[in-house]
């Protein structure tokens, strides 16, 4: 099913915006982080890239790449991205197009990448394989959990 989303960026965002309506309306404020695991990763990423109005979005092991780089120019918040350094999901380009996006949007943004890391780092069910391509290790979840603490402690710093 995701293949539907990541070929059709128009109507992931729509439904990744959608949602965040309807979560607005529940909290009752606009204070949103989206974040997300894998393809949620990359929800979390795209919602950043339509313009959302959110503080933040921070992705553990999800899809970084973009078919229009220039998209970059409307996020407003801060970006994490946690990433396994040899994941073989994302290429080295799609990693470097990531960064240059980010840097030439002027986009305050962390890729934090976690050495002996493929995807799925963060799932104990994937197994401890790494030539599979998806494989959890165990140091890459706790630290990436620790970044994404921290990184949330800054971000809800700055609102209070």
């Amino acid at each position: 099913q995701a293949t539907i989303y990541k070929t059709n960026r128009k109507l992931f965002r729509e439904r990744i915006l959608l949602g965040m309506d309807e979560l607005v309306k529940l909290q009752g404020n606009d204070q949103v982080v989206v974040a997300g695991y894998c393809f949620g990763g990359t929800a979390a990423i795209e919602a950043a890239r339509s313009g959302a109005k959110i503080l933040a979005a921070i992705s553990f092991h999800g899809g970084l790449d973009s078919p229009t780089p220039a998209d970059g120019k409307n996020i407003k918040g801060k970006v994490l991205a946690l990433h396994g350094a040899i994941d073989p999901y994302e290429t080295a380009a799609d990693l470097a197009a990531f960064e240059k996006e980010m840097q030439d949007s002027k986009v305050d943004y962390q890729l934090v990448k976690y050495g002996g890391a493929v995807h799925s780092f963060t799932e104990l069910g994937a197994g401890t394989d790494i030539s599979q391509g998806a494989a959890y290790n165990e140091a890459a979840d706790r630290r990436s959990f620790v970044a994404a603490d921290d990184f949330l402690k800054e971000v809800f710093a700055k609102t209070k």
